[in-house]
Order: structure tokens, then sequence, then C-alpha cells
């Protein structure tokens, strides 16, 4: 029986997904012969910490030497471009439904590729804080998130569902053996081949998933 529901957000709670390829893609516009290859790899990334991925561009697509201050500035920046539209954006279809439905029934947490101060900030301005039991983000990985919330709450495996839209998330939820829904927007998900039972256009339907899993 399901205890435990973990959300990821973009793309999942909320339709944010294409406000940070929006933010790669002005943060980069300096490099344009890089830039197709820049937004291949975060799409193609997508749960990652953008931290992580700006050393990556810098090492491997750039090519040139990333200091601690530019470092410090892409996050910065990047944080000036997405906070406030990502509050603003849309949920996911389904999403607030599947959150008062499970309300009081599952512990709810959110693990999100987002830094942890600016998760928690967008959740709170988009009054959506009272549904979730921990809010967590970067630079913690989700392996060790989903991890920590198994040990801190005394769950199985067997009593926990991931709910994401990204190949990261689905091998998180593959390495600790937590039950895995997507989210599989459209025809160009990059996520493995999902059962059909278990992969979703939108949150409708996810909840009645939920309640009869076993």
């Amino acid at each position: 029986m399901i205890k435990s529901i973990i959300f990821d957000f973009d793309g999942v709670i909320a339709e944010s997904v294409e406000i940070k390829t929006g933010a790669f893609r002005t943060l980069f516009k300096d490099y344009p012969q890089c830039l197709k290859a820049i937004i291949e790899y975060h799409i193609n990334n997508g749960g990652i910490s953008r931290y992580d991925k700006f050393r990556f561009i810098y090492q491997n697509i750039i090519k040139e030497k990333l200091s601690e201050a530019q470092f410090n500035q892409l996050g910065k920046r990047f944080s000036e471009l997405v906070v406030d539209k990502v509050v603003r954006s849309p949920l996911v279809e389904g999403a607030q439904e599947l959150l008062d439905r499970c309300y009081g029934r599952y512990e709810m947490f959110v693990i999100s590729g987002t830094p942890k101060k600016e998760i928690k900030e967008i959740i709170k301005r988009r009054k959506l804080e009272k549904y979730f039991t921990e809010i967590y983000g970067s630079p913690d990985k989700k392996t060790d998130l989903i991890t920590n919330i198994l040990r801190k709450n005394n769950y199985n495996t067997s009593e926990v569902v991931f709910i994401g839209d990204s190949v990261n998330d689905f091998n998180a939820a593959k390495e600790i053996g937590v039950k895995f829904i997507a989210r599989i927007k459209d025809d160009n998900s990059n996520l493995p081949n999902i059962p059909k039972k278990s992969s979703f256009k939108n949150m409708r339907g996810v909840f009645e998933y939920i309640k009869n899993c076993i």
C-alpha cells in the first residue's frame, strides 16, 4: 500500500520546463555557435542541478574556464530570470485536484533540481506549501533525497511512489527501488519505455492509479 508520494516540481506540478529552457537560451546567447548543444544538453538532463549543468557546459561545450565569480553570477542571473515566471506559470492539468485528493491521505514531498531555498520560496508564493511534509532541492542528488525520505519516515520502497518527467527522475526511482509514475507531455520525451499504465499526459488519472497500487 502506498503511504507517500514524492513529486518532482517542474513539469509535474507546474508547467515551468520551458521557462528553464528559456533561461539557458538567455544566459548563453553570447555563444551562438554552442547554443544548440547547450539546449540539447539541458533538455536531455532534466532534473539535474543548474550548477552541475553550468560546470558541464563550460568544460565540455564552451570549453572555457569557469571562474568562481562567473559561476555564482550565472546562478544569480538564472534565479532572476525564472523565479517570478515559475510562480506565475500554470499548474499541470489535474495537479491541483491531485494535491487536494491526496492531502491528508498520503505524506507528500517535493524533490527538485532547483536550489532548495528557491523551490521553497516558489512553493510558498504559490500557496502550495501546506500539501508537503518536506520540500527538498539541490545541491542534494535525487537518489540521496529519496533515500533520506525513506529512512527518516521508515518507509519501505513498496510504500513510496515518485512522480517525475525526466530520465534523471526515472533513474533515481529505479536505483532506489520505488515505484515511478511518468509525466510524458509529448512524443519528444527522452524517457525510456515506461509502461502505459504508469505514464500520464498530465496529472488526471494519477490519483486512481496510486490508490490501486498494491
